[in-house]
């Protein structure tokens, strides 16, 4: 019950309040419960005052329980840290002087400089190389309280720089790869404007066929974008529907009938499991194999085979892979292929019309349906792509039913 009326009164009169309470309330009781002794001449001495601490025990627990680095400043001493805090800061950080504590310049400004003892209100300080990574950057912020504390947060910024530099990257390599192209359409059409060397009819003609080859690279890399985008906005809801993956590897061939053609080359599918449906989108599910396929066909070798197997996964999940046999890719390229722009060999992507963004899109189709994607490959054997997709549940026929054609999409021109 005791328990219960403090909590209350915690909440009431906030942490200075209830400490300047719990005080008095200690000292009466003290008094109150002191034995009687009679009365000597000479008294007893004295017992060593224990510290009191500088920190309500309610605000204390409550910082303990933060999962970001928080500490209590107190006349320019740590009074209370959580286990977040310690573990970046030190374990004996409590009861030092926060210039040792917090080893940083304007950290020790913004919490033991003429600035600590202004009144009231938040301050925000980043903070670059605290604790034992150098190049890691935080954000500080202190909030005073009323009883003269102040409130130390420390939020890590590292995963907020990442995401705007890869913005920053990303447009400025879609306004590279736009730019090229449109740079060689504009000098064509300067140079056919122009009677003396545009007038040719064979130079004409070739200068044609190179500006429609830039603009379809252009409109590619458009639709690309735009997919990217679609897909990135959907991406927190999962695909419920059950999806059939046998026929959306079909309509991934169908789509790539031309290039299949061209090359010469054989589409086999391998399936070795009964359950072939998936939870999915399936118009995300064509336009993954496709983009999966058309990589294989465009670096596999010419006379080979490209094969998609089906097979289980393991767990509840199905596993589909596309294997080429070509070069390969080494080792040190693999973590980096589902990166925006990416290029093994950026002049034979461009060759081949590659745009940079199919594996991109692959790993965020891959992401929204909860799946899991896996490339693998040797030099000089070829390239395993797999990727492993909830399984749907047991289909009636009235499921079957409900799966939808998706209108065939032209693959990205990926890598």
């Amino acid at each position: 019950m005791l328990a219960v009326a403090g909590g209350v009164i915690a909440v009431a009169l906030g942490a200075p309040v209830l400490a300047a309470l719990a005080a008095l309330i200690a000292g009466a009781l003290a008094i109150a419960l002191l034995p009687r002794f009679p009365t000597s001449p000479t008294p007893a001495p004295a017992e060593p005052e224990t510290p009191a601490r500088d920190t309500a025990p309610g605000l204390a627990e409550l910082l303990r329980a933060m999962v970001e680095p928080m500490l209590l400043v107190r006349d320019r001493r740590v009074t209370a840290a959580n286990d977040a805090a310690r573990a970046l800061l030190g374990a004996h950080i409590e009861g030092e002087d926060v210039r040792l504590a917090i080893r940083h310049p304007a950290a020790a400004e913004q919490l033991s400089g003429p600035r600590a003892e202004g009144e009231g209100g938040t301050s925000r300080t980043e903070l670059i190389g605290l604790g034992e990574d150098p190049g890691r950057a935080w954000a500080m912020i202190v909030s005073r309280l009323s009883d003269g504390s102040r409130l130390v947060r420390l939020t890590d910024l590292s995963q907020l720089r990442a995401a705007e530099q890869m913005r920053a990257d990303f447009v400025a390599n879609a306004s590279h790869e736009l730019r090229t192209p449109l740079a060689t359409i504009l000098g064509f059409i300067e140079t056919l404007q122009d009677p003396d060397t545009g007038g040719d009819a064979e130079t004409r003609d070739r200068f044609l066929r190179i500006m429609l080859d830039e603009a379809t690279r252009m409109r590619d890399l458009v639709d690309d974008l735009m997919s990217l985008s679609r897909i990135e906005a959907d991406r927190f809801a999962a695909p419920r529907d059950p999806i059939d993956v046998v026929p959306v590897i079909e309509d991934a061939r169908a789509s790539l009938s031309q290039p299949i053609a061209v090359r010469g080359a054989t589409l086999a599918v391998e399936r070795e499991t009964e359950s072939t449906h998936v939870l999915g989108d399936r118009a995300q599910l064509v336009q993954l194999f496709s983009n999966l396929i058309a990589n294989a066909l465009k670096y596999g070798r010419a006379d080979a085979p490209v094969r998609v197997r089906i097979e289980d996964g393991g767990g509840d999940l199905l596993r589909i892979s596309v294997i080429d046999e070509g070069e390969g890719i080494a080792p040190e390229h693999l973590p980096r292929l589902t990166e925006r722009f990416y290029r093994v060999d950026a002049g034979r992507s461009r060759a081949a019309g590659g745009t940079g963004l199919g594996l991109a899109i692959v790993k965020h189709i891959v992401l929204r349906h909860r799946g899991r994607l896996d490339i693998r490959s040797t030099l000089g054997v070829g390239t395993e792509v797999r990727v492993d997709l909830p399984r749907a549940g047991p289909l009636s026929s009235k499921s079957h039913g409900k799966v939808t054609q998706a209108p065939r999409k032209r693959p990205s021109r990926s890598r």
